[in-house]
């Protein structure tokens, strides 16, 4: 029994969800609109201000799409009314961003500067050089584009510079000692 699966979705007061019959399903709401299509066997059925998704048979494999069908068209509802945020923090000497245009420019210990393009959907500000903040309304491009930041200069466990996110914890390591 799929307890995510199950789950009975509450649709916002100003989300609008339409299902086609061929798995498509738009979600509209006040900071945008998103579509995907997810597997035909999950039946989903829109009921006043409620979403419920049923699955043909309990095969695993049914019952691991049931699951993320759903968990995914929550974050669908939940990306078009308030949006996902992440944020990053820059530590290290002489370590920074700056935003030109569509151009995030990290400064992180290379030789050359690091540009990267802000893919369409998402809006990235930058605080004092030192933080970075990536919002938009598609949890995974978010994410997707979080990670490929911090993958510039990943944390390392000895001095701790490198960039990370604000609620990541590095552990810390011990450098080496002189030998007596």
């Amino acid at each position: 029994m799929s307890r995510i699966g199950n789950k009975k979705i509450t649709l916002p007061a100003n989300v609008t969800v339409t299902v086609n019959e061929d798995g498509n399903v738009v979600v509209k709401g006040p900071k945008g609109e998103l579509t995907a299509k997810f597997n035909s066997n999950i039946k989903i059925e829109v009921e006043g201000s409620e979403i419920t998704l049923k699955r043909p048979d309990d095969t695993k494999e049914m019952k691991a799409i049931h699951g993320t069908t759903r968990a995914n068209i929550n974050n669908m509802i939940v990306g078009v009314s308030e949006g996902f945020k992440k944020q990053l923090d820059i530590i290290g000497v002489g370590y920074r961003a700056q935003l030109q245009g569509k151009k995030l420019i990290v400064s992180a210990g290379y030789s050359n500067d690091v540009e990267v393009v802000v893919p369409e959907g998402i809006s990235v500000e930058v605080v004092k050089g030192l933080s970075i903040i990536i919002s938009g309304i598609d949890r995974q491009k978010v994410g997707k584009f979080a990670a490929e930041i911090r993958d510039i200069r990943k944390p390392e466990p000895y001095h701790g510079k490198g960039i990370r996110y604000t609620d990541e914890n590095v552990r810390r390591k011990e450098g080496k000692t002189a030998k007596k």
